[in-house]
């Protein structure tokens, strides 16, 4: 008789019996089984006690549970219809708005077309795999799994970028708090995290306004995100970040603890109906600060907005106009309005939940601890890291995955 391990499909609904030399292959049937079925597809396995190798019958494709396709054809086909017609143009804004989401839908609509393909190339490889039992095709199964599984994860993981406006740019401010120099260098440091982020996504970035700190770091800081969903894969950043580490401007070299906030919001269209009144708002111009050539800070070009019924106040001074300054401070605050509005038509926390507590112990997203030990650690979903150093360089996806994640769930 031959020694066996048994092997329980992903779906539950069978068995198979299978000698133990075919217990690898196994394994990573499934896996393609668990990542499959995950996503809505149903395998059939054969039900022999002494079968020598794993073959999948048939896939039947259900990923029409979490995504419509055919749905997404017909958007496509109704934007290219817009696009045909005469004076499409004439209204530059909303054509540019057009042709971009039908970018977009066009390319996930290949995206999803390609990942179709490479199942079934997978597939294919599981039933060569079992029935040769050679070691290299293994090897180039457990390969094309995984990579297969990424993509598939971030495919879906896309499903929760559902939000109105989680397609678009993104307004992202970082603003210190407890903990002086300390919190405003740590402020500095989230800075170039996301700055890094950014970088290897691909995405565009422009400083609207910025305040260096009095020793070192900065005060406050709010930078535009240019890109495809920037502002729905930031949009869990918001939240206190929480830093733990053996201070740099303390001569006696004790663990401080500093604190930050970062806010999240969207880049709102014109069509977006936000009322603002001219009373309600005091404006007031200064010279800009730092480096910036023999214009810039001989004349009171920065621009200072603050929306008296909220006492929310914004600030931009990285043009040379006053103009676009006030021009793009008012983007800012229209977005922020925004989210105010949001909170109080749904009742319940969002982007600006964090901005009603403290910036300080106890009400924190996440921790980034240097000492004792190296960790970064998400309270919200759980997702944490050793790797402390990729994470202070950019390498945040893990954990706006995870955010995700627990979106959909």
């Amino acid at each position: 008789m031959f020694g066996c391990a048994i092997s329980v499909c992903a779906t539950g609904i069978g068995y198979a019996i299978l000698p133990s030399s075919l217990f690898r292959v196994t394994r990573l049937v499934k896996e393609a089984g668990s990542l499959f079925y995950m996503r809505g597809v149903v395998w059939e396995c054969l039900k022999n006690s002494y079968v020598r190798h794993v073959k999948p019958l048939r896939v039947l494709s259900g990923w029409e549970a979490f995504f419509d396709p055919d749905g997404l054809r017909k958007k496509i086909e109704d934007y290219e219809g817009q696009v045909s017609i005469p004076g499409f143009w004439n209204d530059s804004e909303k054509a540019q708005r057009i042709t971009r989401e039908l970018k977009q839908a066009q390319d996930l609509l290949a995206q999803y077309t390609s990942l179709q393909s490479r199942a079934a190339d997978v597939i294919e490889l599981i039933e060569m795999s079992a029935e040769e039992e050679d070691a290299e095709s293994q090897g180039v199964l457990d390969s094309e799994i995984a990579a297969l599984e990424k993509d598939v994860s971030a495919f879906f993981l896309r499903r929760a970028l559902t939000g109105e406006h989680d397609g678009g740019n993104a307004f992202l401010s970082i603003h210190p708090g407890a903990g002086g120099t300390e919190s405003c260098d740590w402020a500095e440091m989230l800075l170039r995290m996301y700055l890094r982020w950014c970088e290897r996504r691909g995405y565009p970035t422009e400083v609207v306004d910025i305040q260096p700190g009095d020793e070192a770091g900065i005060r406050n800081v709010t930078i535009l995100v240019r890109g495809e969903n920037a502002y729905g894969y930031l949009h869990s950043e918001s939240g206190i970040h929480r830093l733990v580490r053996i201070s740099p401007f303390d001569a006696n070299k004790r663990r401080h603890t500093s604190f930050a906030s970062v806010y999240v919001m969207p880049e709102l269209d014109d069509n977006v109906d936000v009322d603002i009144r001219d009373e309600d708002l005091r404006v007031d111009t200064y010279r800009s600060s730092g480096a910036g050539g023999q214009h810039v800070n001989t004349t009171d070009s920065a621009v200072r907005i603050t929306h008296l019924p909220t006492g929310i106040v914004v600030s931009c001074q990285n043009e040379r106009s006053q103009h676009k300054n006030r021009a793009t401070a008012m983007k800012v605050l229209r977005a922020r309005l925004y989210e105010v509005r949001l909170q109080e038509q749904q009742d319940k926390l969002d982007a600006l939940a964090a901005g009603k507590k403290d910036i300080r112990w106890g009400n924190q997203l996440r921790s980034y601890v240097f000492c004792p030990y190296q960790m970064v650690k998400d309270h919200y979903t759980g997702q944490e890291t050793g790797n402390v150093g990729a994470v202070m360089d950019g390498e945040i996806d893990d954990f706006i995955d995870a955010a995700l994640r627990e979106k959909i769930s």
